[in-house]
C-alpha cells in the first residue's frame, strides 16, 4: 500500500535552554541547531523510516532550506518527485524553544502556503494512487477542504492531524477516516466539551484519537468502548516531533493491514522511542527498533495495562 502526504515541509531552528521563558522573560540558551521539520514531511520521514512506501506533496522555496529537505525525504525513501520548488518565496521555518522536556513552536508557513487548491488539483491523479492520505493543518485551509472530499468521493482512508488546532467544518470531520489531535488541540476544537473524553470519545468511535503526551493515546473501540495505551517508560530528552511519529506510524500499521487497536499499540511505542533523541526526523526509530519493543509487549499485555479515560 501506498501513503501520499499532502502538507507542510519546514527547516526548524531548535534553541535549547533550561526551561522554557516566562512571557517578557530572557534567558540563556545553552545551543541551537537546525533540523528538517514540518509536521507533513516529518510524518512522512517516521512512515519511510518505518517502511512505508510514501510520497510527499508540499512546496518549498528554491533555497538552501528547500533543497535540504527535499535531500533529506529522499535519503530515507519518501518519494519527492511532486513537490513543487518555488521562486522568490522563502521555505517554511518553525522556530522551537526546547527545556524541560517539553517545548513551544513558532511557524512562519513560507512556501507552505502556497500548496494550494489549484497545486492539488494538478496532482489528483497522484494523490490518488495512493491508498492512504494523510493531511494536517499546516497547509491552506481549502487545500484541506478540497482533498478531503476528492479522497473520500474515491473512498480513501483519510488520516486529518488537525494540527494547528482550529474550529473545523463538522462535514469535512465525518468525511475523514481518522482524526488525530492531542489534548489542546481537542479542546480548540470542542472547547469544553474536551474536558470530559468521557462523553467526547463515544462520539466519534474508530475514528477520533487523542493523543495525551506522557499519558498515552486514547481511542473510543467499537468492540471495547474507551482505551488508553500507556505511553511506554523511558528517558525523554525531546518531544518535538513525537506527534507527527504517532501520526506517521499509525498509518504505518494501517498500510500493513494491522487492526486499528494493534495500529495504535505500534504507534505508541514508535512515539515514545522518538523522545529519547533530539530533533524531529532524527529522533524517530526505524523499523527494527519498534519491533524490538513489540516483542516483549504485546498487544495484549498493553489492553490488561490500558485505563479508561476519565
Amino acid at each position: 500500500m501506498e501513503i501520499a502526504v499532502v502538507g507542510s515541509m519546514n527547516m526548524d531552528m531548535i534553541i535549547h535552554a533550561d526551561r522554557i521563558p516566562l512571557k517578557g522573560e530572557t534567558i540563556p540558551g545553552s545551543s541551537i541547531e537546525y533540523q528538517p521539520g514540518g509536521k507533513g514531511a516529518n510524518q512522512a520521514v517516521a512512515m519511510a523510516k518505518l517502511g512505508a512506501r510514501v510520497i510527499m506533496f508540499g512546496c518549498v522555496g528554491n533555497d538552501t532550506a528547500g533543497k535540504k529537505l527535499i535531500k533529506n525525504m529522499a535519503q530515507y525513501g519518501v518519494n519527492t518527485e511532486h513537490i513543487n520548488i518555488l521562486e522568490e518565496i522563502p521555505t517554511g521555518q518553525a522556530f522551537i524553544t526546547v527545556g524541560e522536556k517539553d517545548n513551544t513552536i513558532i511557524i512562519i508557513a513560507g512556501a507552505n502556503n502556497y500548496v494550494s487548491k489549484e497545486y492539488a488539483k494538478n496532482n489528483h491523479r497522484e494523490i490518488l494512487k495512493a491508498d492512504i492520505i494523510v493531511l494536517q493543518n499546516e497547509i491552506p485551509e481549502e487545500t484541506i477542504d478540497y482533498v478531503i472530499r476528492l479522497c473520500h468521493k474515491h473512498n480513501k482512508t483519510i488520516v486529518w492531524n488537525p494540527a494547528p488546532a482550529r474550529k473545523l467544518n463538522p462535514e469535512l470531520l465525518e468525511m475523514a477516516t481518522y482524526l488525530t489531535p492531542n489534548e489542546h488541540e481537542a479542546q480548540v476544537i470542542w472547547g469544553e466539551e474536551a474536558a470530559d473524553m468521557a462523553n467526547l470519545l463515544p462520539r466519534y468511535p474508530g475514528k477520533l484519537i487523542i493523543t495525551r503526551g506522557e499519558k498515552g493515546v486514547s481511542i473510543n473501540t467499537n468492540e471495547k468502548g474507551i482505551i488508553t495505551l500507556p505511553a511506554i517508560k523511558v528517558e525523554v530528552k525531546d518531544t518535538t516531533g513525537a506527534g507527527d511519529t504517532l501520526n506517521g506510524a499509525f498509518c504505518v500499521g494501517l498500510s500493513k493491514k494491522m487492526q486499528e487497536l494493534q495500529a495504535l499499540e505500534f504507534a505508541n511505542i514508535a512515539a515514545g522511542l522518538s523522545v529519547q533523541k533530539c530533533g524531529a526526523q532524527i529522533g524517530m526509530p526505524d523499523i527494527t527498533e519498534v519491533e524490538k519493543i513489540l516483542l516483549t509487549s504485546s498487544l495484549s499485555k498493553q489492553e490488561t495495562q490500558a485505563i479508561a479515560s476519565n
